[in-house]
C-alpha cells in the first residue's frame, strides 16, 4: 500500500457484481476506482455511492489502455449472461482478451495485485462432477458460446503467462452462477428469468426437461470468497473456485421461486440451447483449506432478498 488507503480499481464496476463489490470495498475502508462502458452496467447500480468521497466513476472500455494508480485490480469487466455476451461475441472476446492485457500491463506498470474474475464456463459441458480445478473442461471452440468460455480461457492464460514471466501477483477466481439484487431482469439468466416471470403471473420458461442441474451461490458470499481470495497469501494464485456446492435442477428451482413467490405461475418447457451445460457443480475444497471459504447464505434466505429487490424495480 502506497499511501494511507488502499486504492483498488475494479473495471466492469457498475455491474451487478462489480457493484457490490465496490460497496463491500468502500465499506472496508478501500478508495475505490470504479470502471465501466455501461454496455451491461448500470448507473443505478453504483448511483449511491457517487457521494463518497472516496470513490471515483470513469468511463472507460477495457479494450483500450487505462493509466491511473492503483493498488489492487479486480478485473470484473465482461458481459455475463448468454442474452448479453452473444449479442456482439466479437467485443465479448475482446473484452476478455485485450481487457485482460490491458489490465495486466497496467498491473506490471504499477506493481499492483490483480485479480481475474474467471468462470465456471471454463469447464465447458463437463465430463467429470463435481468439477475440480484440476479438470482442462470441455469446451466447444467454434460455438455460440465460445466467444465467452474460449475468452475467459484465454485470459487465464495470460495471467498465468504474466505471473511467470514477469512475476506478477496474480489471483484467478472461478465463479460459478451467482444471484442477488442488483441482477439485470432481462439477462436471460435462471433465477432472474424465473423471478421476473413468477412476479409478473407469466409461464415460467425452462429450457430443456429440467432436470440439469446447477449451483446457486448469494452474491454477498461470492464478494466475500474474491476479497479473501485477493488477501490471501502471494502463493495462492488459484484457479479458486468460488460457488456453492449445493447442486439442484432447474426444475427444482422453478418450483422453488414460484413457492417462494406464492405465484400460480405455470412451468413451460423449450429446447436446450446449442452447448447448454447439463451439469454445473463447484468442488470448494481448495477455496475452504486456502481462503477458510464457504458460502453462508441459503437459497430461500437469498431469493427472499432477491424478490424483494425485484419487486422494487417492478413496482
Amino acid at each position: 500500500m502506497k499511501y494511507g488507503r488502499k486504492r483498488v480499481l475494479v473495471t466492469g464496476g457498475a455491474g451487478f457484481l462489480g457493484s457490490h463489490l465496490c460497496e463491500r470495498l468502500l465499506a472496508q475502508g478501500a478508495e475505490v476506482l470504479c470502471v465501466d462502458n455501461f454496455y451491461t452496467g448500470v448507473k443505478d447500480n453504483i448511483a449511491h455511492l457517487i457521494g463518497d468521497p472516496y470513490f471515483e466513476l470513469i468511463r472507460h472500455d477495457v479494450t483500450f489502455p487505462l493509466y491511473v494508480e492503483v493498488d489492487e485490480i479486480y478485473n470484473m469487466a465482461c458481459p455475463a449472461s448468454p442474452v448479453h455476451y452473444q449479442r456482439d461475441p466479437v467485443q465479448t472476446t475482446k473484452t476478455s482478451v485485450h481487457g485482460a492485457i490491458n489490465m495486466l500491463g497496467l498491473a506490471k506498470r504499477v506493481r499492483a495485485k490483480i485479480l481475474q474474475a474467471s468462470t465456471s464456463e471454463v469447464y465447458g459441458d463437463p465430463e467429470i462432477h463435481p468439477q475440480t480445478e484440476t479438470y482442462h473442461g470441455n469446451v466447444n471452440p467454434i460455438g455460440p458460446r465460445a466467444c465467452y468460455d474460449e475468452g475467459k480461457r484465454c485470459a487465464e492464460t495470460l495471467f498465468f503467462d504474466y505471473y511467470r514471466q514477469h512475476g506478477l501477483q496474480v489471483r484467478v477466481a472461478r465463479i460459478f452462477n451467482t444471484y442477488g439484487p442488483r441482477m439485470h431482469p432481462d439477462d436471460g439468466r435462471v433465477v432472474s428469468n424465473f423471478i421476473v416471470q413468477a412476479l409478473e403471473g407469466r409461464p415460467l420458461t425452462i429450457y430443456g426437461d429440467g432436470s440439469q442441474t446447477r449451483s446457486f451461490c448469494f452474491v454477498d458470499d461470492l464478494v466475500d470468497g474474491l476479497i479473501r481470495l485477493m488477501n490471501a497469501p502471494d502463493d495462492v494464485t488459484g484457479p479458486i473456485n468460488l460457488g456453492n456446492p449445493s447442486e439442484m435442477t432447474v426444475g427444482q428451482l422453478a418450483e422453488t421461486v414460484v413457492r417462494v413467490i406464492g405465484s400460480k405461475s405455470e412451468i413451460v418447457y423449450h429446447p436446450l440451447p446449442t452447448d447448454d451445460p447439463l451439469q454445473r457443480q463447484p468442488d470448494i475444497t481448495l477455496a475452504k483449506e486456502k481462503l477458510g471459504w464457504a458460502p453462508t447464505i441459503g437459497l430461500e434466505q437469498g431469493l427472499e432478498r432477491t424478490i424483494a429487490y425485484f419487486q422494487s424495480r417492478l413496482g
